[in-house]
């Protein structure tokens, strides 16, 4: 019998997955597909603290993904990185009125009639600053838009902007590693495997499966539902639960298009509809936009960009850009849909971040069921979830995931170039891209991945962008990749630069192979 069982292999799931098995608990997770599948690999890819979520006076959330933000930069160098947004402003702009911040402004102030002044925009950044301890990351600055590289993009209204700091992540990549650490402390990870049901079985949950190996049944002393857009289907309808709890399916969407400036920081636009977006520089040759926030109708694996959403990001950026950007732009949409808890909020922009663990002992075993969260604060939420879980684990060790650095993420925050320059020493027939791809990818691991290669040839099959048969193998059997859209859409974005044919090819090797040998788990 197992101590944990978790349903939901993405951020949550993987991060509880980590955290529990590092602390001695014997645990087993179940996805349905891949790894990060949904919500987690459709984020705007940043560690952030939340500028805006200050308009909405969210100030615990807010220090405390700030505060996570350089402790997860230390951990992943590879795959986090930090990165510095300019913020454009000029007297003219108009907001939102109805943030808590709009209507005190309002009230004080009835004057300003939705302007945000400038002291105001300061004080947002200055508390953006302090209130998580920031040691690593540059401070906010002044930028005078008429001079400084970043005005160029812009039209030419905006004259001035702040410039603050924030941090990229590889979302989906983030999530892998965190089941590979999982599953190196003794976590047992399934994929392609469906919870059909979950019981309450005297002081345990028996729990059914489905994978590629047929039906299975578990046990476990405790059960976690950490099913993101799931949850709410897992409590009703595998769990057989009745709850009052639910999520608020918010869809998020982004578009990606060809690169638009050729600087490398980022853009945060402020809307006259309370809404922001990002532009920022993507995979070198692109520039990522969005986020939209609607509410979200239907299955969660149906969502996709639609058109207007589309449009309203391209009419957004274009109020900034100096070019506008158009529909012929545009290369590549994803959405994903936000598991948020449901407080009641009036619109999708407004409803909370903020992660919600509701603990159910009806009946006997406990079941933890995770609403809501951020990316940023995922880490801190599994610390939260085994706090909850703590009285049901006479003699569970203390926290210890702060400090320790997830897979390839064992060398210091300045340290890419080094290591990209030592494996390009010893591996010289690398392309200086092919070698900066796969340090931020996998970290002081690529040198184990390439192995004693002396040659491309060496490397096997060559199915373009860079990626190798020995790549590929690597990714089947350490990273759970199963088909080729785990592989170029999630652990990397490669589908951005190869063809579908190129795609159809890698989807047949990994047929092939999973028929031959299947991948381990």
């Amino acid at each position: 019998m197992a101590d944990l069982f978790i349903i939901g292999g993405g951020i949550n799931g993987c991060g509880i997955a980590r955290d529990a098995a590092g602390r001695g608990v014997s645990v087993i997770l179940a996805e349905q597909g891949d790894l990060a599948q949904a919500t987690s690999s459709s984020s705007t890819k940043l560690f952030h603290g939340g500028l805006r979520y200050l308009e909405y006076f969210e100030f615990r959330l807010v220090r405390e993904a700030l505060e996570e933000r350089e402790t997860l930069l230390a951990a992943m160098p590879h795959i986090s990185w930090p990165m510095r947004f300019v913020l454009p402003w000029h007297s003219d702009m108009r907001f939102d009125n109805d943030t808590p911040t709009s209507r005190l402004l309002g009230l004080v102030m009835p004057w300003m009639k939705g302007r945000r002044p400038a002291w105001l925009i300061r004080l947002g950044l200055f508390l953006y600053d302090t209130l998580g301890g920031r040691k690593i990351l540059p401070a906010t600055r002044t930028l005078d838009l008429r001079t400084d590289p970043a005005g160029k993009p812009l039209q030419p209204k905006f004259r001035h902007a702040y410039e603050y700091s924030d941090c990229w992540i590889e979302d989906a990549r983030l999530v892998v590693l965190n089941a590979r650490d999982a599953q190196a402390r003794g976590a047992r990870i399934m994929v392609q495997t469906r919870v059909i049901s979950a019981t309450r079985t005297g002081d345990h949950w028996q729990v059914v499966t489905n994978g590629p190996d047929g039906p299975a049944t578990h046990h476990a002393r405790a059960l976690v539902n950490a099913g993101g857009p799931w949850v709410g289907d897992i409590i009703r309808n595998v769990a057989r639960i009745n709850s009052t709890e639910g999520v608020r399916l918010v869809r998020g969407s982004h578009i990606v298009t060809r690169k638009l400036y050729d600087h490398d920081r980022c853009y945060f636009f402020q809307g006259t509809d309370g809404r922001i977006i990002f532009a920022i520089p993507y995979e070198q040759d692109f520039t990522l936009i969005g986020t939209t926030d609607q509410d979200h109708q239907g299955a969660p694996k149906e969502a996709v960009c639609t058109d207007e959403e589309r449009d309203y990001l391209l009419a957004f950026a274009s109020k900034y850009f100096a070019k506008p950007v158009t529909r012929d732009d545009v290369v590549w949409t994803y959405s994903g849909v936000r598991p948020l808890y449901n407080d009641g909020a009036k619109s999708a922009t407004a409803a909370t971040r903020d992660y919600v663990l509701s603990l159910d002992q009806t009946g006997g075993a406990p079941l933890l069921n995770v609403f809501g969260g951020k990316i940023t604060t995922y880490r801190r939420l599994a610390e939260s979830a085994l706090e909850k879980l703590k009285p049901f684990f006479p003699g569970l060790q203390g926290k210890w995931t702060a400090h320790q650095p997830l897979p390839g993420g064992n060398f210091p925050v300045d340290g890419v170039a080094d290591l990209t320059a030592c494996l390009k020493s010893v591996h010289p027939y690398l392309s200086d891209y092919h070698a900066a791809r796969l340090i931020r990818a996998y970290g002081t691991e690529a040198a184990t991945m390439l192995g004693d290669a002396r040659s491309l040839a060496d490397l096997g099959r060559d199915f373009g962008a860079t990626l190798t048969e020995a790549e590929l193998r690597w990714l089947m059997t350490h990273e759970y990749a199963r088909c080729a859209a785990d592989v170029v859409w999630r652990r990397s974005k490669l589908g951005l630069r190869l063809t579908p044919l190129q795609i159809a090819a890698i989807d047949d090797h990994m047929t092939t192979r999973l028929t031959a040998t299947p991948a381990a788990e």
